[in-house]
C-alpha cells in the first residue's frame, strides 16, 4: 500500500509561521501552493504544512523520529530554536518537544543512546 501523508498545522500569523518552521526544519519550504500554505517535504511522501487559519491554531500535536536527534537538535539550536521539553521513556526512547509562536507542538524522537 503506498501512503503519503500531509500533517497540517494551523498559524494565526503566516509570515511569522513561515520563518519560524523554516528555522525549526532548517530549509525553505518545498512548495509554497498560495498565500495561505507552505509546504515542507521531510522525506519521500512525507510533508508537514502550516496554513494560516486564524482561532483554529495551537493545537496540533506531531513527533518526527529521526535517527540523528543529538545533531538535529544541536543545529535547531544553532538556529535559534529551543525546545520547551526533553523526555526520556522507560525503553530509552527520547523526545524533544518545540512549540512554535501559536502553541503548536512539534517533537522529535530518537532511540535510546
Amino acid at each position: 500500500m503506498s501512503v503519503e501523508l500531509f500533517a497540517g498545522i494551523s498559524v494565526n500569523d503566516y509570515e511569522s509561521a513561515l520563518t519560524w518552521y523554516g528555522r525549526l526544519l532548517g530549509f525553505p519550504p518545498t512548495l509554497i501552493p498560495n498565500d495561505r500554505e507552505a509546504v515542507w517535504e521531510l522525506a519521500e511522501h512525507r510533508y508537514v504544512y502550516i496554513e494560516l487559519r486564524p482561532g483554529h491554531a495551537g493545537h496540533a500535536m506531531h513527533t518526527l523520529f529521526v535517527d540523528d536527534l543529538d545533531t538535529r537538535v544541536a543545529s535547531i539550536s544553532e538556529r535559534g530554536l529551543e525546545p520547551m521539553n526533553r523526555e526520556t521513556y522507560a525503553n530509552g526512547v527520547r523526545k524533544v518537544t518545540y512549540r512554535d509562536p501559536d502553541g503548536n507542538e512539534i517533537g522529535f524522537g530518537g532511540t535510546p543512546v
